[in-house]
This record gives structure tokens, sequence and C-alpha cells, in this order.
């Protein structure tokens, strides 16, 4: 295979002077096409981004955020192009390169790395073999150097086994360790611009910690740059030396970091941090509903859930907390009857449920339903919002073609959500729209209970709170209860009655939200408090020095 010839302006035995002006982008416009034709999704937006610097990019979702990290390599997405503007890296506008030069590109002098790793690896392949590729691809190192490179970015970026966890297929690890592997092979290039859309949204937080020290010592010890696309803002801020804020594909507001956070110009700037202002207020206690006693359960021959127990009383929120890999969505997978448990018990309502789904009643099964973290995976694409909904209603009980067309409607008023999009595809609704189509379907089956699994890890934060929002409404309109696994601890605070604090398939510490907040905390309970980001450029720098000195 040849070789590329690009620009090796990069390369590492050339200097890279810090301050320079890597990207330059100016007056940028892209299009999106519909059935009226092409219409702008972002407009007239000038960037600019030097060696040794982080710029981020905030705003909810369909601002432009990542079109226009895409398009910073030159690229647009399918059904989208850019149809004005001027995008110079290293000399060269990447919006007129042909495809050969801009793949001369991609991975050796710009790399990506997506908010879904799930969707980025082959999962045919182990994950070594798709780390190496981009280095001997581009002539970068030999097979041998690239495996070590690997490994040691494995290591810098804390994950478990950093010498074999690259020879295991993408499905054989979890999603936040998968997140981190993306984020060594977008690195192992050394490229001199890395687009980092939503890299830690899937993270828990002390994962999420780890993630952020890497990029800003792989940014600040190689004099490369990034953009950093986000709309979490406390994220952006520890990372950040200057912010975006985008709206509409329009910019908003832009400036030094220390300035957007201390004195924002704009209203909209304002309100991006909504969701951690929101606090569950404390509720009588209410009787039992779910209970699980003693539970433990493997894969194979692992061991991955050990004497774990819970009470869920009826009409309340218990929020289950833990880093990746703590057994959090086990349980859930246990609680659903998907996954057999080893030992002990679980109780619905005084009856006790069949370790497996196919041993429920239909009954049974009604009481208990799931909303997903990622909607576009759980809706059917091919399918309309209409004929989503009608399954349900069927499988619910509901017949005749009046009675369930009259509930489809309901449940659209119940979630917020115009009639009108009965009649579309998922694929034309937004994020939150989807999300809230999956509450309905759950909704549909009029069940007791709802396990929420990260159902706001992959929205913007004005949209996750209208999700919560909606969910609690809910909750005191139909008296559910909800299961919420997250590792969003501001979300555990606007949601939850209770909370079950999960590390290495146990319960460390359980009780209201306010003992465990309150402390006194376990360790780790301590550990997950202190790596939730505050709304102060310095917080990062401050955590990690204090760490620092008690090693």
């Amino acid at each position: 295979m040849s070789k590329p010839t690009f620009a090796d302006a990069s390369d590492a035995n050339k200097t890279r002077l810090h301050g320079e002006e890597l990207l330059h982008i100016e007056g940028l416009k892209i299009e999106a096409q519909n059935e009226r034709g092409w219409s702008s999704i972002v407009d007239g937006v000038d960037l600019s981004v030097r060696r040794g610097e982080i710029v981020g990019l905030i705003g909810e979702s369909g601002a432009g955020k990542s079109s226009i990290g895409l398009a910073a390599m030159g690229y647009a997405r399918s059904g989208c192009r850019i149809s004005e503007g001027r995008i110079a890296f290293l000399g060269k506008d990447l919006a007129r390169l042909s495809e050969r030069h801009k793949r001369e590109v991609w991975g050796r002098n710009v790399a990506y790395v997506a908010q879904s790793a799930a969707a980025a690896f082959n999962p045919a392949h182990r994950l070594i073999e798709q780390i190496v590729e981009p280095q001997t691809w581009h002539g970068v190192a030999g097979r041998d150097d690239a495996e070590k490179t690997a490994i040691g970015l494995f290591s810098k970026l804390q994950l478990p086994e950093p010498e074999t966890i690259g020879h295991r297929f993408p499905h054989q690890v979890s999603g936040g360790q998968l997140q981190r592997i993306m984020t060594a092979m977008a690195m192992s290039c050394g490229p001199d611009l890395i687009v980092f859309d939503e890299p830690t949204t899937a993270l828990d937080v002390t994962t999420q910690f780890e993630v952020l020290i890497a990029i800003k010592d792989a940014v600040r010890n190689t004099q490369t740059a990034a953009l950093y696309i986000s709309h979490d803002l406390a994220v952006v801020a520890q990372l950040a030396d200057r912010i975006v804020v985008l709206r509409n594909g329009k910019v908003v507001e832009a400036g030094p970091t220390e300035q957007i956070m201390r004195q924002p110009k704009e209203e909209y700037t304002r309100s991006l941090w909504a969701v951690r202002s929101m606090e569950a207020t404390a509720r009588p206690p209410a009787p039992k509903m779910l209970s699980v006693e003693g539970i433990s359960a493997s894969y194979g021959a692992l061991k991955v859930l050990e004497n774990v127990s819970l009470e869920l009383p009826r009409g309340r929120t218990v929020a289950i907390v833990g880093e990746s890999g703590s057994g959090k969505s086990t349980l859930a997978r246990v609680v659903t009857g998907l996954l057999k448990h080893d030992e002990g018990q679980i109780a619905f309502d005084g009856q006790a449920l069949p370790e497996s789904y196919k041993k429920r009643s239909i009954e049974m099964l009604h009481w208990i339903q799931m909303v997903y973290q990622t909607p576009d995976t759980a809706l059917n694409p091919k399918r309309t919002i209409r004929d989503i909904l009608y399954r349900a209603l069927r499988k619910q009980g509901t017949r005749q073609g009046t009675a369930v067309e009259k509930r489809a409607r309901e449940l659209m008023t119940l979630i917020e959500l115009d009639e009108k999009l009965l009649d579309r595809r998922s694929a034309h609704l937004s994020g939150g729209e989807k999300q809230r189509v999956c509450i309905a379907r759950a909704i549909a089956m009029n069940p007791k209970l709802i396990i929420c699994d990260e159902v706001t890890s992959a929205l913007d934060q004005l949209v996750a709170e209208g999700i919560l929002k909606l969910l609690r409404r809910l909750q005191e309109e139909l008296q559910i209860s909800y299961l919420f696994i997250t590792h969003d601890l501001s979300t555990v605070r606007a949601m939850a009655d209770d909370v079950i604090v999960m590390h290495r398939g146990k319960v460390v510490q359980s009780g209201s939200k306010e003992q465990v907040f309150e402390g006194p905390h376990h360790p780790y309970t301590a550990k997950l408090l202190a790596s939730v980001p505050e709304m102060d450029p310095t917080w990062l720098d401050r955590v990690r020095a204090s760490r620092d000195a008690r090693l």
C-alpha cells in the first residue's frame, strides 16, 4: 500500500511553535438537504485555533457544534455540504482538497474522537488491530512500535490491564473503556489537531476526570491543538482556553474561558447549566414495591454482582450510581429477567419474580419497562412514531383501532409532543424528541416501574432538563417508580429520593439522597463526589494538585 505524502509539517522532528495559528475558519456556511431543497445549519461562523490551545464549542442540540467540528477536517456528513467559507489548516484549504489528499490528512494531521465509540469500532476485529492501523498506514511507526505506543496511551488513560486490553473485541469492554480506547487511537499518530466530539458524555465522573487530564496534558505537552465539543459547560471550562457559544448555527458569544464563566454577556450562555440547579425535594415514605435481596450474578466464570440489595417504594426514585463496570446496568438486566441471577431473590408488590423473563406472566412483563441511553438505537428507523406506539399499545392489550389511535394521541400529549409527529420517522426527530417517544412507549404498557438507564447522558443540558422535568411530572401523575441508573450526580440530585452507590459489583453505600451526599461518606463515594466538575475553570487543576500531593 502506498503511503500518503501530504504536508509532513506536523512530523515530530519539526518544530511546533506554541501559539502559531493552526486552523482558521472564516465565513463557514453548511447546508443540509431536505424536502424543500437546501437550508442553512451553520451560518457565517468564524473560528481560529492555535497550537497548544483548546477551543470549546458549546450549545444545545442542533446548534451546529458537530457540523463545525467535522468541517474543521474538511468533511460534511451525508446530506450536508460546505457551501461557503474557508477552512485553512497548515496552509491548505481543507474544503477544497481532493478526497485523496483529505485521507492523507485524516488520522495523521487531524484526528476525530466521536461521541459513540460503540458505533466507531468494527465488532469483528480485536481492538489492538484497529488502534495500530492509523500509525502503520500513515507510516508513523511499524507494527511493534505502534503497539507499544497504544499500550502507553492505554496506561495514561487509566484503562485496566493496558498490556492485554487491546486483545479484546469491542463488545468485551465497557462503554467507558471503549471511549477511552478511541481517544487513545486518535492520539496515537501525534496529530496537530484533535476534534473531540462529546468524548466524556458516556463516562462516569471518576473516569471523566482522568480522561480530561489526559486530554489536557496531550495538548499542552505535544503542542497540538483541540476543538472540544460538549453541551456541558462545566466540563468545557476545565480544558478550554477560549469558549465559543453556538445557537441555531450562529455564534452567540465567544471569549476567554474565564470571562465566559464569570461574566457571560448573553442570557442563553447563563442558561446552559440550568440542570445543575435542579433539586428534588424530600418526600414522605411510601409503601415498598420492589425488593432486591442478596442478588449475585455472573457472566460465565466472572462474578459481576455480589450480594446486592435494595428497596424501591411506590412512586419514588432510587438512583444507582457508580463508575463504568460497577454493575449498574447488569443489575437492571437481572431485575428485568434478561440475566439470571446466581443467588438471592426479587419481589414485586409482594410477589416473587421468576429469575427469567421467559417464566414471567404477561402482567409481570408489563410491570417493568426500560428506557435506554441512546434513543437512536432504541427506535426502529423504518417505522413511524405511530407504528411504534401502536405496537406497544397492542402488546398491552388495546386492540380496537379507534382506541389505539386515541391512546397514541393521549401519550403524545403526556410527553408534550405535537400529534403531527406521529407520522414522522425517528430520523426526523431531535434527540430529545426521540427520548420522549421512548418514554411514551414505556408508559403505553401501564408500568409500575421504569428503569431509566442513562436516559439523559446523550442529551444537551437544556434538553436533559426538559426530560427530567417530564419524568418527575409523569411520576406525580401516574405514581410510577423509577430505578435511575446514571453517572451524573447532578441528575441524582434532581431526581432521586434514595441512592445506591455501587463499586465492582457491590453496594458500598446506600441511604437517602441527603445521607449519601452530606456524609459521612464511604471512600469511594467521597471519590465520586470529588470528581464532579464545578463551574470553576481552575477546578481540574486544583483537584489534580490536591490528589498528587496525597500520593
